[in-house]
């Protein structure tokens, strides 16, 4: 069924809906209350559906698992994800790509949509970022500082300056006096980490998270500047969205408690 379609359904769903409560409330014995408004119509359980959520890159194994736990919640809602660099992402949504929910690794890029009214209402925070240097299992260059990735020996990769992850970079770069010259910038955090993981690059600037994540297939090296280019990532629904409420009730999970339980365990921090 298409997302056409099933916009199409919704109206006789409420019809249907409204019919059942009218008759219900007719039925119900004199002095006898009918549920509030708020108990019967605000629950997400209710939700139905299918929702496009563009997020970033870093995103990508926290919203998977958090997109399969929400349909498993709300049987009869789909949830498709697009992941890449946060600014790719803005560009696409504003050159008309279909989306209903945005998550960005930054607020400089959320800012964009809003500046051009792309945002239905305030986004939300929900996790913070920071930087950490990948390296290879083991460290072989003993890499112990961001001094150590400006040797000619050492191939670093970095993301590109539009991408948070690049901006961050340039942040911690400032902030140590370090001068850095990478091999290649990329367009994602996922295609820095990739490089290292396949030994094109020594060491890459990617989030914490993204350490976590690689199982084991890179090591991670601390830096005390990293505190110095926090990320905040904000969530929010596109005014574009075919399905407001259900693209509200995914922003609303990832803020849950429960979506906080599993960006906590991949290493985001609170907002």
């Amino acid at each position: 069924m298409t997302r056409r379609s099933r916009t199409l359904l919704v109206p006789l769903a409420v019809v249907a809906a409204l019919g059942l409560a009218s008759c219900s409330t007719a039925d119900a014995p004199a002095g006898s209350s009918s549920p509030s408004p708020s108990s019967s119509s605000s629950s997400s359980a209710d939700v139905s559906g299918s929702i496009t959520v563009f997020a970033a890159a870093s995103l990508q194994k926290t919203f998977t698992t958090l997109g399969k736990q929400f349909e498993a919640a709300h049987p009869g809602t789909s949830i498709e994800f697009s992941f890449a660099g946060s600014s790719d992402l803005v560009t696409q949504i504003q050159n008309g790509a279909p989306a209903d929910v945005f998550a960005s690794a930054d607020e400089a890029n959320m800012a964009k949509l809003s500046a051009t009214d792309l945002a239905s209402g305030s986004p939300e925070d929900f996790a913070t970022n920071v930087l950490e240097i990948a390296v290879a299992p083991g460290n072989p260059k003993g890499i112990t500082s961001l001094d150590d990735l400006t040797g000619s020996d050492v191939q670093l990769v970095t993301c590109a300056a539009p991408v948070p992850c690049g901006a961050a970079t340039a942040k911690v770069e400032s902030a140590s006096g370090a001068d850095l010259q990478p091999v290649s910038e990329e367009q994602s955090v996922t295609d820095v980490l990739g490089k290292v993981e396949s030994g094109q690059a020594d060491a890459g600037l990617v989030y914490v998270t993204d350490v976590q994540g690689a199982d084991g297939k890179v090591d991670g090296v601390p830096f005390d500047e990293s505190s110095k280019a926090v990320n905040t990532y904000p969530i929010g629904v596109l005014k574009a969205s075919e399905d407001p409420e259900l693209a509200q009730a995914f922003s609303d999970y990832v803020r849950s408690a429960t979506g906080q339980k599993v960006l906590t365990a991949a290493g985001f921090g609170k907002p």
